[in-house]
């Protein structure tokens, strides 16, 4: 009985993004999620005894350069080798850019393959195929640069690509399902994708997903993949690596009628998501939604709610908040209103329809705007239309700051 792990998309040492975590141990924490991850990885190859790891593209993240990546990465393969386990890799988009992988001298017991393309026998009866990446654009199918299976064999096939096409991922070494499986290959090791999917087991072809996620965009529990070979046959089951678990979630507030009704849901809420998360540290994005009562009263105090959900989070354990937000549409106007507040979002409205007004705000916007880095300031305001869509997102947002603070006073 042979048994190997097959991982993609580790990434290491990539930033994890769009997270406002003020507390310093959280943010080592989550900055080291990665190296974490594929330590813990290593960690379960070790103990299990497996023969091999199977690395299938974006080991490394984009153009940063850091020594101190790969002497880490060259640790943990010394380690591997140390247990007897060999390590099979192909690069990928990012790794095909990155510096540090033209620069390692990766022990005997790894064996990267080129952009040609080649296979190496792991035992006398399975085979590893793959090909890399020969720079970061690979606008073509890799297909044609697989040696045929080996007759008699167990063939496996390592390749980075993003098959028919994702959301949110580029195109690269594009092919079908229906390609792979007329290759003749018994299994498909994949990379690219960074959400898991098996696509078939006759043959199995298995996208691992990363074995860390990058932000809330890659929310839910991360994992690799245990190929057990017996006989000629596979099986294979997931092997969970998320060190940090990202998750979303929405709460409908509409029945809390006081600011205890409020704090008991929003605890039961959060004991619930932290039971739900199986990595150490969990990080949400919560969602509140509704139509309360007190509607203007929550918003009036939406710092406050921060805060203390912050707090709660926290109680539970290792469970933290990257954002709290508030999609509490406005309740029904009251027929015949006429109240200050009315009067005034009523000027609100008509002065932001006013060109002028409008010209000012978007003035106001780029000079913000000027201040930060150029890959950020490109990121959120990538056109005319980008500038424009943040211009009336702000200035609605503070028409109903204004409105909160005076329809929830006095109460």
């Amino acid at each position: 009985m042979i048994k190997i792990l097959h991982t993609a998309d580790v990434h290491l040492d990539s930033p994890l993004r769009s997270l406002a975590l003020r507390n310093s141990d959280l943010r080592d924490a989550v900055a080291a999620a990665s190296r974490s991850a594929f330590r813990g990885l290593v960690d379960f190859a070790i103990s299990e005894q497996l023969s091999a790891v199977l690395i299938s593209g974006d080991l490394f993240d984009g153009k940063e350069r850091s020594a101190r990546t790969g002497a880490f990465l060259m640790a943990e393969l010394d380690r591997l080798g140390d247990a007897g386990i060999k390590v099979f890799y192909i690069k990928g988009n990012h790794d095909a850019e990155n510096p540090i992988t033209g620069t390692l001298d990766l022990p005997a017991h790894v064996h990267a393959f080129d952009a040609r393309g080649g296979m190496e026998p792991l035992t006398d009866d399975i085979v590893i195929h793959g090909v890399s990446f020969a720079d970061r654009h690979a606008p073509d199918s890799l297909l044609p640069r697989f040696k045929p299976p080996v007759p008699g064999a167990v063939n496996i096939a390592m390749l980075h690509s993003s098959l028919g096409g994702a959301a949110g991922h580029d195109i690269y070494a594009p092919c079908s399902l229906a390609d792979l499986a007329g290759m003749g290959f018994d299994y498909w090791a994949l990379g690219h994708i960074h959400k898991r999917q098996v696509h078939s087991a006759a043959p199995w072809i298995v996208m691992p997903g990363t074995p860390q996620g990058r932000d809330i965009g890659e929310s839910g529990p991360k994992s690799a993949t245990l190929l057990t070979i017996d006989q000629g046959q596979i099986d294979i089951c997931e092997v969970p690596s998320s060190v940090v678990e990202f998750a979303q979630s929405e709460l409908d507030v509409t029945e809390t009628e006081s600011d205890e009704a409020l704090r008991g849901l929003l605890k039961s809420h959060l004991s619930a998501m932290r039971n739900q998360i199986a990595a150490p540290i969990g990080v949400i994005r919560l969602i509140l939604t509704g139509k309360p009562k007190r509607h203007w009263q929550i918003l009036r105090d939406r710092d406050v709610w921060s805060e203390q959900v912050n707090e709660l989070a926290q109680a539970t354990g290792d469970l933290w908040i990257d954002k709290l937000l508030f999609d509490l549409p406005p309740p029904d106007a009251t027929e015949g209103a006429s109240g200050a507040a009315d009067e005034l979002a009523t000027i609100m409205a008509t002065i932001r329809e006013d060109p002028g007004f409008a010209a000012l705000a978007r003035d106001e916007v780029e000079t913000v705007l000027q201040d930060l880095p150029v890959a950020l300031r490109d990121r959120l305001m990538a056109d005319g239309a980008a500038r424009d869509a943040m211009v009336d997102k702000l200035t609605k947002a503070g028409a109903e700051l204004v409105l909160a603070q005076m329809k929830g006073a006095g109460h």
